[in-house]
């Protein structure tokens, strides 16, 4: 992968979206080059995604405009020269999962599969960040957790240990994605056994509403710091999200 400069920050902006494989809601149109222009223009330092297409043979001769290469390699292309893919869900005619798309060096990465006995398959995927300007590298996550609410208090089990074990004391960590939290049960967990906020809550009491993205009334997706601050994190607008994802996208300007 190419590698380009980039000023020392000090401030990084990030956002997490569920871009739903590519489709609109109930799989009716194929909007993946429609998304890579408005995840361009939030001009995010890192990006998390959740339900990443990497491959499917049935798609791939069906859609006019399928990407040759995985969905995070067209989506990152020029703009996110570091990427990480962890693949969750595998089928006969290809796989989907997480990604994270950087504009930074992606030092190492690991992808934990989460999952609970049964059909559903889930992933957390861990990325170290090196940033000219930060003594300490920066740790982030890229969550997708299950439907059923034991499977995910189980998952948050799973990622406070990986925290515990992968992530030292000092260092920044970034947590993002969809928790499918919809009862608001993740909060106490991961403040209390990982010392993880959730920026929302923080900045304005509640977790912010995402799901549906047409009108939004379930807090399904959340970004949690540790050893770092959020400044203005916010809901991004409806339009052009509303036909681009089932979920609204979240991003925020992390201070370090």
């Amino acid at each position: 992968m190419t590698r380009h400069a980039a000023t020392p920050p000090t401030i990084l902006t990030v956002m997490t979206v569920n871009i739903h494989k590519g489709f609109t809601v109930l799989n009716r149109r194929f909007i993946l080059p429609e998304l890579r222009d408005a995840v361009r223009k939030v001009g995010a330092d890192v990006v998390f995604l959740q339900e990443v297409q990497g491959t499917h043979d049935d798609h791939a001769r069906k859609f006019s405009g399928w990407p040759e290469a995985p969905h995070y390699e067209f989506l990152a292309d020029d703009i996110w020269p570091q990427y990480a893919y962890g693949r969750n869900v595998v089928s006969p005619k290809g796989h989907h999962g997480n990604a994270v798309m950087s504009k930074f060096p992606i030092v190492h990465d690991q992808n934990y599969d989460c999952s609970i006995a049964g059909p559903e398959k889930r992933g957390l995927l861990h990325c170290v960040l090196r940033l000219p300007a930060q003594a300490i590298d920066v740790h982030v996550i890229c969550v997708h957790l299950g439907l059923l609410e034991r499977h995910r208090q189980q998952q948050l089990d799973v990622l406070c240990e990986m925290v515990r074990g992968e992530v030292p004391d000092n260092a920044p960590l970034i947590v993002a994605g969809d928790f499918n939290d919809w009862r608001r049960r993740a909060d106490p967990v991961l403040q209390g056994r990982a010392r993880l906020r959730e920026v929302f809550v923080t900045a304005y009491g509640a977790p912010a509403r995402t799901f549906p993205a047409r009108l939004p009334l379930l807090c399904l997706d959340r970004i949690y710091v540790r050893n770092a601050f959020a400044h203005l994190p916010v809901v991004l607008p409806r339009a052009p999200w509303s036909h681009l994802s089932d979920h609204a996208p979240l991003a925020a300007e992390i201070h370090l």
